[in-house]
């Protein structure tokens, strides 16, 4: 069993938590790092993981971080642009050092969360798992380990959430979604119209938006999958409604299956 595991969220806790404030006085304050604290304290995370999973003979690790570049803010210049605070102290060399003992994947333009997404759904085998915190890879289909429980996730499942994510928005991400709507509310409108394309449409246009806005916003909820990443250019297919999503006869199709020749680490 191959573990897809979410390592920028375990990196960032690892190095923040090192980090060492020293105040000078005279509003100079240096900030340092205890590096090896950082590392123990993943290599402990990675460890409960593996212990969590022991029932597996033959478990493989990777370990996921985004890139440096995002393809969402081609979409959305604005997307995470309140996340301004520097990595912390540490990040980029222990990112180095685990490539020592580890498979590291970092996959040009792709946040972490894709990169688990497009790797989980090259196949049908179900012979991964992702393991992340994140309320977002609850958009794909197959295992997902949440750090509290394993759960299955459906093709049908996943399309839901995306569209419950379009119209409720991120605020940690910096999209906003529909006005005036937050998951609850997303799902009370959607579970009453058959999860329809339509059904956003209409909410974005009674907000005096427009679909286009609705589109952004899926556009940058959207976690890619196989279907979604093209392999011979190594980029991002953006999501268009399709006939499936209760859109108008006009719609385009989703796309077709991409020639997977990447592997999943």
């Amino acid at each position: 069993m191959l573990l897809l595991i979410d390592a920028d969220f375990i990196a960032y806790k690892a190095c923040a938590g090192a980090e060492i404030d020293v105040d000078y006085g005279d509003n100079v304050i240096v900030v340092s790092s205890r590096f090896s604290d950082a590392q123990q304290y993943f290599a402990r995370e990675i460890e409960r993981i593996k212990n969590f999973f022991s029932y597996f003979d033959d478990l493989e690790i990777g370990l996921y971080f985004s890139a440096a570049e995002n393809f969402r803010k081609k979409i959305l210049p604005e997307y995470k642009g309140h996340r301004n605070r520097k990595k912390p102290c540490g990040y980029k060399r222990l990112i180095e050092d685990l490539k020592d003992e580890y498979t590291v994947i970092q996959v040009p333009t792709l946040e972490a969360d894709d990169a688990m997404g497009v790797a989980q759904t090259i196949t049908e085998d179900n012979d991964s798992i992702i393991v992340s915190p994140d309320k977002d890879m609850r958009q794909i289909p197959g295992y997902l380990y949440d750090f509290k429980e394993v759960v299955k996730i459906t093709e049908e499942e996943g399309r839901r959430f995306h569209l419950l994510q379009t119209l409720a928005g991120d605020s940690t991400d910096g999209y906003a979604g529909c006005p005036g709507y937050g998951m609850k509310k997303a799902e009370q409108l959607l579970s009453e119209n058959d999860y329809s394309w339509k059904a956003i449409v209409e909410a974005f246009e009674e907000k005096g938006l427009t679909e286009e806005d609705a589109l952004t916003n899926a556009r940058l909820a959207k976690i890619l999958t196989a279907d979604y990443y093209d392999f011979d250019k190594r980029e991002p297919i953006l999501w268009t409604s399709s006939p499936s999503d209760g859109a108008d006869d006009g719609a385009e199709p989703a796309p077709e299956k991409a020639d997977r020749s990447a592997t999943k680490s």
